[in-house]
């Protein structure tokens, strides 16, 4: 049997799952980036971090998820701006 070979690797762990609730998974997320940020700088970063997770996984599931939080961040800094 053939191993996979993982090529994402995320530069923090955020604890993000998918069988988890939009608001823990969203809250995960943004608790990865640092509290220093602006809020709209940390929106930003959570908002990619989803999004790039959205575009390298092969898992349906996974994707329409992280999609929809990177949506959810992103729409959230737009409001603010």
């Amino acid at each position: 049997m053939r191993r996979k070979k993982i090529w994402f690797h995320p530069k923090t762990h955020t604890g993000w799952r998918k069988t988890q609730k939009p608001v823990t998974r969203r809250r995960r997320l943004l608790s990865a980036t640092p509290r220093s940020w602006s809020l709209k700088r940390r929106y930003l970063s959570a908002g990619r971090k989803a999004l790039a997770l959205a575009n390298v996984t092969k898992d349906r599931v996974t994707r329409l998820k992280a999609r929809s939080d990177a949506e959810y961040f992103f729409k959230k800094l737009k409001r603010r701006r």
